[in-house]
């Protein structure tokens, strides 16, 4: 991907698509240097990585009044700990995606008279910022068992994880439920295996997942779910990476 201008960057928070009401989006991630220059180092400074950290800041436009919209996902989110989806272009699945685990750190709004009512948020994370893809794109409703697109992602060595998060945006129906999981398995995915399973959502929301750390060999990977209830709809982002 070359050089572009920022215009449909999306933005995934638990349950909501804060896309249409963000007008700025930063990420950062770091890694703490800790000083170990002693007399030995030849009169250079030496450091070693400590923690890292990542963070979400984010603002926009102020709306509320429904479950998805900005003031009401800040409010019910504050000092929790949940998934969270940048994509610094669009969301179709295989686009670039960063995914995280983080605490909604902080939340701002008002400006003074006659100005359009701002947002500003922040996330801090809990786990590592994740490079990875889109896996189910959020524009397209889900009201049968299926299976999505089959990404090629790469083996996953020891020691490296398998991360995925789903945004549940919306639930309609009588009693509607899904069930979404993460298979792996070769280039046509024939003989899919479970790497990660979500637990059955039945209204919005957000969950993140990763594996253990033990190498798994397959290098297809895809999102499938399983849905039930009386005429069920729903909307729904996932992502997934390496790291």
């Amino acid at each position: 991907m070359g050089k572009f201008v920022l215009l449909d960057t999306r933005l995934f928070a638990p349950g909501a698509d804060l896309s249409g009401a963000s007008n700025k989006v930063e990420l950062s991630s770091e890694i703490e240097d800790k000083d170990v220059t002693n007399y030995r180092s030849q009169g250079w400074k030496e450091v070693l990585g400590g923690l890292g950290s990542a963070e979400i800041a984010a603002e926009g436009q102020w709306e509320a009044g429904d479950p998805g919209m900005v003031d009401d996902v800040s409010w019910s989110t504050l000092g929790g700990v949940g998934p969270y989806t940048v994509c610094p272009t669009d969301s179709v699945v295989g686009a670039l995606a960063y995914i995280t685990s983080g605490m909604r750190a902080d939340y701002k709004i008002g400006d003074a008279v006659g100005e359009v009512a701002p947002w500003t948020g922040t996330v801090k994370s809990s786990w590592p910022l994740v490079r990875g893809q889109i896996g189910h794109p959020p524009g397209t409703a889900r009201t049968t068992t299926g299976t999505g697109t089959i990404l090629n992602l790469g083996a996953i060595p020891t020691g490296k994880r398998l991360y995925a998060a789903l945004h549940v945006l919306s639930a309609a129906g009588t009693t509607p439920l899904i069930t979404v999981r993460i298979e792996s398995g070769n280039s046509l995915i024939d003989t899919p295996v479970t790497r990660l399973q979500f637990a059955a959502a039945s209204t919005p929301g957000g969950q993140i997942l990763r594996t253990d750390g033990t190498a798994i060999a397959d290098a297809y990977y895809r999102v499938a779910w399983n849905v039930s209830g009386t005429s069920p709809s729903f909307m729904l982002a996932v992502s997934l990476g390496i790291r």
